[in-house]
């Protein structure tokens, strides 16, 4: 396993308020975590960096290596680390409203448990093809799955960056969790401001490039993000797997 990721504040922002990060607990298994900050003044960029930097020390003193018990964990964590940052908020008129969202992979033997709160995407990269493994808590997904508007027309709509589940906000903490068997390609955790300017079809392509390293494409995606208009902050992390990592 091999991983690299890579955070832009983009074209039109002035501070990013993604906030990314890899961890290891005491027994070798890893997370891998992707946040997008929003609200307050400055509260977008201190609730990412609060979800992240205290779920992965807290996840660095754990020695779970099983499924359950990482489900379980995370479910805590998320409701845990929902309550600080409405506290925050509480104290502080500046971070009024500030909230995050979150995507998370944890990587066990033969196995990954994919969690997800709001808009923060996880695909896999296998070959040649990407898929899309969370699915976004937004306003204007439910339309689509409600049959109000299609998916062409959810890319463009003026409502899409309505978010219907974060960390902070609600006490709503609820996380999507999955289990997934690892297979040989690449996972991509990413934010909005590289799924709202590149399309499916162009990320495919630039993890499809074998002579890049994941560093390389961590740049080519973030360049691509910009090239687009770079409407707001991007982060992208990959994750590689082998063959020989699967069998």
């Amino acid at each position: 396993m091999k991983y690299s990721y890579l955070s832009d504040v983009g074209r039109s922002r002035q501070k990013n308020e993604d906030f990314v990060g890899f961890f290891t607990n005491q027994v070798g298994v890893s997370l891998a975590i992707v946040a997008d900050g929003l609200g307050g003044h400055q509260g977008g960029e201190v609730a990412s960096e609060m979800a992240v930097s205290n779920i992965g020390y807290e996840f660095e003193q754990t020695s779970f290596e099983m499924p359950n018990d990482a489900y379980s964990w995370l479910q805590k964590q998320a409701v845990s680390e929902n309550k600080k940052i409405l506290h925050s908020a509480d104290q502080n008129d500046s971070l009024m409203g500030m909230g995050t969202t979150l995507v998370c992979v944890v990587i066990l033997k033969k196995r990954l448990l994919i969690s997800n709160i709001g808009d923060s995407r996880c695909y896999l990269f296998n070959e040649g093809r990407l898929t899309q493994l969370t699915e976004d808590h937004s306003l204007v997904n439910e339309m689509v799955k409600n049959g109000q508007i299609s998916k062409e027309q959810a890319r463009i709509h003026p409502q899409k960056n309505i978010i219907t589940r974060t960390l902070g906000v609600s006490k709503d903490a609820r996380l999507d969790q999955k289990l997934c068997e690892i297979v040989p390609g690449e996972l991509l955790l990413c934010t909005d401001g590289l799924t709202n300017m590149v399309e499916d079809e162009q990320i495919a392509a630039i993890l499809g490039q074998k002579k890049l390293s994941l560093k390389e494409k961590c740049q080519q995606l973030i360049k691509a993000a910009n090239q687009a208009g770079g409407a707001d902050n991007i982060t992208a992390l990959l994750i590689s797997f082998e063959n020989k990592e699967v069998s």
